[in-house]
């Protein structure tokens, strides 16, 4: 992970070797946060390029840490659930 641009209310960060899956997973789960005002991602291109993640909030560092908790969790009930389902 590299920081591209850190200031009091928004963060910008490069996201290396991850694509789509986690950073509209992280994206979604952000602009759930009230205090998330935009979370957003690009990918330059579609197979060099290295996802960078955007977010606007009151505390952007804050906001990246709980929902990076919140899928944690969501993780560890699905799988959970898959490896009760398969007794």
């Amino acid at each position: 992970m590299k920081i591209i641009k850190d200031t009091k209310n928004e963060l910008e960060i490069e996201i290396t070797g991850e694509t789509h899956t986690l950073c509209n997973a992280l994206r979604r789960t952000l602009m759930e946060d009230k205090d998330v005002v935009s979370a957003a991602y690009l990918i330059d291109h579609p197979i060099v390029g290295e996802p960078k993640l955007y977010i606007k909030a009151k505390n952007p560092r804050k906001s990246l840490k709980k929902a990076a908790e919140t899928l944690k969790k969501q993780c560890n009930e699905f799988k959970g659930f898959i490896e009760s389902s398969k007794k």
